[in-house]
């Protein structure tokens, strides 16, 4: 399949996204879920992204032919009858201090089925959404490249019968013996971990074999820690900020897509600081910059904030 051999693999839902953000009156649709937002990051980035993924019948096909139209291999998405895609509600206060995510509707969860036969990549990213991927297909895909990544957000909630989101670990924490690289925010690293104290977190995460770990911190910037050494990666200011969903999955896509090229760890982060800061200048998944910009933002905090 096309999907063998690819830069960074992306494993997880998408979603369809509706976003409440100050200054609009109605929602803002757009597909969503780490899957949209990571693979476009890679791509922006020169890098080879592939999605595997399901989808109901819901979904727009213009949505999946937007991420054909800009070379992201969507191969290995399936798409089933009869069945849903995940659809979240985002509501935005008047000064993003505070977001509301609610739940509407479901996906199914993907299966070994699902995951092609001859998959490779450099880099699988794991990046479930609403507890769609567990522990076997983690296992699976371990074995399908050569680094394994992670965004555990969606073996962290739990949906009240209103779609109202509780934080809550859905698996077992030693899913962290699989992993190379573990992105999270803070808030999500305490669940995984069961600390509740950063610095012992990110140990924890190490003790169990994560090679490299991520923490983001909206405005505060990121935390990278590799072999316990830690840096902090400071949030490059945007423009404007008009909606930050995804700026997390497009720092980590970002990263990786630089990380695989071999490419000094901080100028990785600092490329996925600086990619973050373009995708909330646009509403949703519709805008993530050109690459020369976001290669200068990165020099800007590469050369004038870490390297010294």
């Amino acid at each position: 399949m096309v999907t063998q051999n690819c830069n960074v693999c992306i494993v997880g839902s998408f979603s369809l996204d509706s976003i409440t953000v100050p200054g609009r009156s109605e929602p803002f649709h757009s597909l969503g879920g780490a899957t949209t937002y990571t693979s476009f990051a890679v791509k922006t980035l020169g890098g080879t992204a592939a999605v595997v993924s399901r989808i109901g019948e819901d979904l727009p096909e213009a949505y999946l032919q937007r991420l054909y139209r800009e070379g992201i291999n969507i191969s290995a998405v399936k798409r089933c009858p009869q069945e849903t895609t995940t659809h979240f509600e985002l509501c935005y206060n008047k000064d993003f201090s505070e977001r509301t995510l609610k739940l509407i509707c479901k996906g199914h969860p993907i299966s070994l089925d699902d995951i092609p036969q001859d998959l490779h990549a450099k880099t699988i990213h794991v990046a479930p959404i609403a507890g769609e991927i567990n522990y076997e297909i983690m296992q699976q895909l371990k074995i399908c490249c050569d680094n394994l990544s992670l965004d555990p957000q969606g073996f962290l909630r739990s949906f009240d019968k209103n779609g109202n989101v509780t934080p809550n670990l859905q698996t077992d924490k030693h899913i962290l013996e699989l992993v190379n690289i573990c992105k999270a925010s803070q808030d999500e690293i305490f669940v995984l971990t069961g600390k509740s104290e950063l610095k012992e977190a990110i140990e924890t995460a190490h003790d169990m074999g994560v090679k490299i770990v991520i923490v983001t911190m909206e405005a505060k910037g990121s935390l990278l820690s590799v072999e316990k050494a830690q840096y902090h990666i400071p949030a490059y200011r945007s423009t404007a900020l008009v909606d930050p969903t995804g700026a997390g999955d497009v720092f980590i896509g970002a990263f990786l897509s630089e990380y695989i090229s071999g490419k000094e760890l901080l100028w990785c982060a600092s490329i996925g600081s600086a990619a973050a800061s373009m995708v909330v200048e646009g509403v949703g998944s519709t805008y993530f910059g050109k690459k020369q910009e976001i290669i200068e933002r990165a020099n800007i905090l590469y050369e004038k904030e870490l390297k010294q």
